[in-house]
């Protein structure tokens, strides 16, 4: 069949237009790579919070919007809120127009995997991370008592729910140890990387004068990320740090506030956030928890100078050797010392593009998408 004969159902979590944090890059430029690869994607998109996007129909056969469901009472359900709220029998109706492949982006958007409707479709599941650890995690770090009893009983609702990915033909896990994982479990597991907004590194030769956080620090895991490196790392430093990102908490502005060396830059765009990337000497970037693939990584690996993350963060990613990988404040800060030292380099930036083409370049994995969706061997 010609790529130009493909169509392909996508069904998104949320507009992925703006492209402008981490599920939705994905989602975007895995959409945009599909284009130019000659599919005729059919987008359906759970809209929350955002608004119809004309973007999207550059790149897209048809786009159609379904409201969310927002319920008053989240806790109750049996399904998990994020799968339970994404439900529309328009969705369903407008699936059976044709008998085209499905990828669904995210258990989020799995409500009618498993329907008798289409149980003779060719069903992809795009994995963005094993989503019951991840909420799991933010219960971990939540303070508000009513939002960590729904982290713990969102993860407990859906560790029950994925076995719902025995109804898929395959599933895309976005990183190596995602991959293993999931594999473990279910059948057809492969990797295949994150899609984003870069084609070539464009780190900048030279040295910068200060390190950067970057994130939306509304998310509890980026909170607690920032409250380490100010309160543990910095805080006994004299090394420069700006965080980076929207809505710090207030526990994170005051601890910040009490240092000289350490500044907060909010209502921020992603324009602004990237030009920080560049300009930084190091990017920092400690995690708590180690599913999925953070594009914050991806997103530094193409555009910023040296990179110190722990072991979380790059942990069977394959870019574990482009980073300084650490772990205690000690050695944070002892890294940071280290790398004001050595000016980055071209050959450094060559050397980061040698590696990451070999992984994490869309046209070469939207052949493997393709691949395994219109070439399957079943």
């Amino acid at each position: 069949m010609e790529a130009s004969d493909n169509h392909l159902h996508i069904i998104s979590f949320n507009v992925p237009w703006p492209a402008d944090y981490g599920g939705v890059i994905d989602v975007f430029y895995k959409i945009k790579a599909l284009a130019e690869a000659g599919v005729k994607v059919h987008l359906h998109c759970y809209q929350y919070g955002r608004s119809v996007a004309k973007e999207l129909d550059k790149y897209c056969h048809k786009v159609y919007y379904y409201k969310r469901r927002i319920f008053r009472d989240p806790i109750f359900s049996k399904l998990p809120y994020i799968v339970g709220s994404r439900n529309t029998s328009a969705l369903l109706e407008n699936l059976l127009q044709d008998n085209y492949p499905i990828l669904f982006e995210g258990m989020h958007c799995c409500y009618y995997l498993a329907h008798p409707a289409l149980a003779e479709r060719y069903k992809v599941v795009r994995m963005h991370n094993i989503e019951h650890t991840y909420y799991r995690s933010l219960a971990k770090v939540e303070k508000n008592p009513f939002k960590k009893y729904f982290f713990e009983k969102e993860a407990a609702r859906l560790k029950k729910f994925e076995s719902v990915l025995n109804h898929a033909n395959a599933i895309a896990a976005i990183s190596p140890a995602d991959t293993e994982l999931l594999a473990s479990k279910y059948k057809n597991v492969f990797y295949l990387p994150v899609f984003h907004a870069h084609d070539e590194v464009k780190a900048i030769p030279g040295k910068g004068k200060f390190a950067l956080y970057h994130g939306n620090l509304g998310v509890g895991e980026n909170n607690e990320a920032a409250l380490f490196l100010v309160k543990e790392v910095f805080s006994k430093s004299e090394y420069p740090l700006v965080i980076a990102g929207n809505n710090p908490s207030p526990e994170l502005v005051k601890a910040a506030e009490e240092n000289k060396n350490i500044e907060i830059r909010t209502k921020i765009t992603t324009e602004e956030i990237d030009e920080l990337i560049r300009k930084a000497h190091v990017n920092v970037l400690p995690t708590f928890q180690s599913t999925g693939m953070k594009l914050k990584l991806i997103n530094v690996l193409f555009q910023g100078r040296h990179i110190l993350a722990n072991s979380k963060m790059v942990h069977n990613t394959g870019v574990e050797e482009l980073c300084a990988v650490v772990n205690t404040p000690e050695q944070f800060r002892q890294a940071i010392k280290d790398l004001d030292k050595i000016n980055f380099t071209e050959k450094m930036a060559w050397n980061r593009q040698l590696l990451l083409q070999d992984y994490f370049i869309n046209y070469r994995n939207i052949q493997l998408l393709t691949q395994k969706i219109f070439s399957p061997v079943r």
